[in-house]
């Protein structure tokens, strides 16, 4: 496990800017204390300092996961967020989007957000910026890319593709599961 280097905390901010913006500086410095994210093994984990402190008692080896995973990085060294991330990132997101009762079902299947199954969606979101799923009782579901804007979501067909599905929690689940 070790700190991430200056090239790949900007690849993992940049990605990370894309949901909550400048919110991350929260993420770091939080009121319970001080937090960090460390590479192990391509994945990125984010814990607290009291817990580092503890994970250095292990050998590399030996040490299979610490912390939350906020996701990995590929071998062409891009950053891909992970699912266990979307607790940390609800809280602070900038750009939501919530989805009716029956288009649930069908976003937790893998499927893109359609226009007859959005619900509401956040003031000036631009076209291709990251948005994070809600249901209609405010329960996280996911994340995604949306794919229109705020006004052309107002103008499109029913059948048009308003968010871009990225990872929701029943995969998580099902991952979990199938382990």
């Amino acid at each position: 496990m070790r700190p991430l280097t200056d090239e790949e905390t900007k690849t993992m901010f940049e990605k990370l800017s894309k949901y909550i913006g400048e919110n991350i500086k929260i993420l770091v410095d939080r009121p319970d204390g001080t937090y960090c994210f460390r590479l192990h093994n391509d994945r990125v984990y984010y814990m607290s300092d009291k817990m580092l402190k503890l994970a250095t008692n292990f050998a590399r080896n030996q040490l299979v996961s610490v912390g939350s995973c906020f996701g990995k990085f590929t071998k062409t060294l891009k950053f891909r967020l992970h699912i266990t991330a979307l607790d940390f990132l609800a809280p602070y997101a900038k750009f939501k989007v919530w989805v009716k009762p029956g288009a649930e079902q069908s976003f937790l299947y893998g499927n893109h957000v359609l226009k007859s199954g959005l619900g509401r969606i956040t003031e000036n979101t631009a076209q291709y910026q990251g948005v994070v799923v809600y249901s209609m009782a405010d329960v996280p579901l996911g994340f995604g890319v949306a794919a229109k804007t705020t006004q052309e979501c107002r103008k499109v067909d029913p059948l048009s593709i308003v968010v871009f599905h990225q990872a929701d929690i029943d995969k998580y689940l099902y991952d979990k599961q199938h382990l």
